[in-house]
């Protein structure tokens, strides 16, 4: 039905003289399940799919995980096989499809983001999907990486079909570059110094104003967990620093 609303276009493009930024190709079954299970998808996320083509791991997540879904995608044609689609399985009422640019639409809701694009157009997205998306927020690749933007999950699939494909997934990090203070247990001011490279990040670290050891910084979406080591005699304490919004949410001491 809704095909039949646009089948006078052109398949290779929807104006013409102009280029789609990436040719469809359909991803196979086996990779979408595996694409889904990496990013850990359920029944409470948003997924949005960057081209989502003719809809297809949105409607496998709906209809087979209960997954709400919207496709960004520029050529109304796939978007009217997708829309046919998802009626035939009952799942229209899960996901939405959009005539958009990949690089315009907001997709700052999203908890998943899924993409099968080049590393090229990967790399030109990366700033968007770090001061756009949330962090924590899930990104799933089929085949591209992101430039020196290290994934933090790299996934190689096996089978007579699937060999040599790679599924990468990376964890939107929180923003925590920056000096951050705050009073421990003991009654005692803890200040760290802190830069950052994606979910990457080092520093320095005080005690009372005294210079002491950060043996350790890990960065997982909006958790930065922090180990610091005194003087000789003093333990070492662990914090896990809480972000959203660029600043800090809450703070947890070991004990």
């Amino acid at each position: 039905m809704f095909r039949d609303l646009v089948d006078d276009l052109d398949d290779f493009s929807t104006e013409p003289g102009k280029l789609l930024d990436v040719p469809f190709v359909p991803t196979d079954d086996d990779v979408i399940e595996a694409m889904l299970n990496l990013g850990e998808v359920g029944p409470k996320d948003l997924l949005y799919d960057l081209g989502s083509g003719d809809g297809r791991i949105l409607i496998a997540a709906a209809r087979y995980r209960g997954t709400r879904g919207v496709g960004v995608e520029i050529d109304p044609l796939r978007i009217a096989d997708a829309m046919d689609e998802a009626g035939h399985v009952r799942v229209e009422y899960l996901v939405d499809f959009i005539e958009e640019d990949i690089f315009t639409a907001d997709v700052s809701d999203a908890t998943v983001v899924t993409i099968y694009l080049l590393e090229s157009i990967n790399v030109q997205l990366r700033p968007r999907f770090l001061s756009e998306l949330r962090p924590g927020t899930r990104i799933i690749s089929h085949a591209f990486d992101m430039g020196d933007w290290k994934a933090d999950e790299k996934l190689e699939l096996r089978g007579d079909n699937l060999r040599g494909v790679n599924i990468y997934k990376w964890v939107v990090p929180a923003q925590v570059a920056g000096v951050w203070e705050w009073d421990g247990l003991d009654d005692k001011r803890y200040r760290v110094e802190l830069q950052q490279k994606y979910q990457e990040v080092t520093g320095r670290a005080w005690l009372a104003d005294e210079a002491v050891d950060l043996k350790s910084a890990k960065l997982y979406g909006g958790c930065l967990e922090l180990e610091i080591q005194g003087a000789e005699t003093t333990s070492l304490k662990t914090f896990t620093l809480t972000f959203d919004k660029n600043d800090i949410q809450s703070i947890c001491e070991d004990t």
